[in-house]
């Protein structure tokens, strides 16, 4: 089993797929190989990657909160939702160590929600990938509902700083990690992960973790490449990855994922 990140892995600084890598993808997968997404992206970010590989199994989402069938387009299991009681708990703490961040709240999505329902946002949260998604709400209404993942913004910070910060406030009751260094961390159910949830795809394929290679670039995909036989990260990847791959390829703008697949593929 083939399992890959997407945002700086599979796709490049241009945010595409490259001729090279869909060319690659498709021939593992007409050669019998799952290939299986694992990704901090939600259900509704899926399908504009999933198209073009032409995708039709799983998809690990919101690193691993939620496993989507993509070919069905629906969220088939869902693990370790941060209860309401527990988001006010965190919310409140935030706000002492962290001065001035602001919170966002996933929830559970069945697919393509153009009105955003699944995402909602305090005012002045910022999206380091650009403004303009989810649907702004007071907090009481952004941590007043389950969610299988609180995002945390703070302009002034970088992502390391945050989750220092965030790391000491926690011990077992929520996970943090990030995929972007533009500040923002990520607050997940804790021992939820990418690699508890390509478990989950692997036992539901009859596939051991010996036989899965994994590609990734950032601290959340540090568990999935421990957790696969093949752990492989790109060269512009961040420290925490490089240190626990098995193998380093080359940078997502430059088809790494490919390079690796070539050898069978």
């Amino acid at each position: 089993m083939i399992a890959s990140d997407v945002d700086g892995t599979l796709l490049g600084p241009s945010e595409t797929l490259s001729a090279r890598t869909i060319a690659t993808v498709r021939r593992a997968i007409e050669a019998g190989v799952p290939f299986v997404l694992a990704t901090g992206r939600p259900p509704r970010w899926i399908a504009p990657v999933a198209g073009p590989l032409e995708l039709t199994g799983y998809a690990v989402c919101a690193n691993g909160a939620v496993l989507y069938d993509c070919g069905r387009e629906e969220v088939v299991a869902v693990h370790g939702l941060l209860k309401p009681e527990l988001l006010h708990d965190i919310a409140h703490a935030l706000d002492r160590a962290l001065p001035g961040c602001r919170l966002a709240a996933e929830r559970v999505s069945t697919g393509a929600d153009h009105e955003m329902r699944s995402f909602v946002i305090e005012p002045k949260y910022h999206n380091p990938w650009g403004d303009g998604e989810g649907r702004t709400a007071p907090r009481a209404e952004v941590i007043g509902h389950p969610a299988i993942k609180l995002l945390v913004s703070h302009v002034g910070m970088s992502s390391d700083e945050m989750a220092e910060a965030v790391n000491a406030l926690f011990d077992r009751e929520v996970d943090v990690t990030y995929s972007s260094s533009g500040g923002l961390v990520e607050l997940s159910a804790h021992g939820i992960t990418k690699a508890t949830g390509l478990a989950d795809v692997a036992e539901r394929l009859d596939v051991e973790p010996e036989r899965v290679i994994a590609f990734g670039d950032m601290p959340n995909d540090v568990e999935m490449l421990r957790w696969a036989g093949h752990g492989v990260a790109m060269e512009n990847g961040h420290g925490a990855v490089l240190s626990v791959a098995d193998e380093v390829t080359g940078p997502a703008g430059e088809d790494g994922v490919a390079q690796v697949l070539e050898r069978w593929f």
